[in-house]
C-alpha cells in the first residue's frame, strides 16, 4: 500500500517553540512540504512532511523535540467544489473515521493534495480505489 510518513512534533505551548522547530529545519536545509498544527492550552501538535523526513527526524530528536512517525494517506483530487465531499461521503458510507485532514495545492496548481489520517488505512485505500481516487506517495509529493 502506498502511504506517506508524517512527522508529528509535540511542542509545549510556549512562545517561540514553533519558530525553534522551523529554524532548526531551515538551518539544516530541510524544506517543509506540508504542515498542520493543532493546539490545546498545554501543548501543540505540529504535523509535517518534509523533503527529507529521515534527516528531519534525526535533527529534531537531537534538538530535544519529541517526535513520532505516523503513516497517513495522501490523495490528489481536482481543485474544485465537491471533490473532497465525494471522498468523505465514501468514507462515511464505509464507516471509516477521519482523525484529521489537511491539504495543500500540488505544484501544478490544478489539483489539491490531501493528507488524511483514518482509523484503517487498508480499508480506506480500498474505498478510495473503488471511487477512482489513487493514492500519492512521498515520492509523488517531492517531484519537482
Amino acid at each position: 500500500m502506498a502511504g506517506i510518513r508524517q512527522i508529528s512534533v509535540f511542542l509545549s505551548n510556549q512562545s517561540g517553540r514553533l519558530a525553534e522547530v522551523t529554524k532548526l529545519l531551515a538551518d539544516n536545509n530541510i524544506d517543509i512540504i506540508a504542515l498542520s498544527i493543532a493546539d490545546t492550552a498545554q501543548y501543540g501538535a505540529l504535523r509535517i512532511i518534509t523533503d527529507d523526513n529521515d534527516k528531519a527526524i534525526d535533527i529534531l530528536k537531537n534538538g530535544n523535540f519529541v517526535t513520532k512517525i505516523n503513516h497517513v494517506l495522501g490523495i490528489e483530487i481536482p481543485n474544485e467544489p465537491g471533490a473532497l465531499a465525494k471522498v468523505l461521503q465514501a468514507f462515511d458510507a464505509n464507516e471509516i473515521s477521519v482523525e484529521y485532514i489537511y491539504a495543500f495545492v500540488g505544484k501544478s496548481g490544478i489539483n489539491a493534495r490531501v493528507i488524511i489520517r483514518v482509523n484503517d488505512n487498508e480499508h480506506a485505500s480500498e474505498v478510495l480505489k473503488s471511487i477512482g481516487i489513487g493514492l500519492i506517495t512521498e515520492d509523488d509529493i517531492l517531484k519537482k
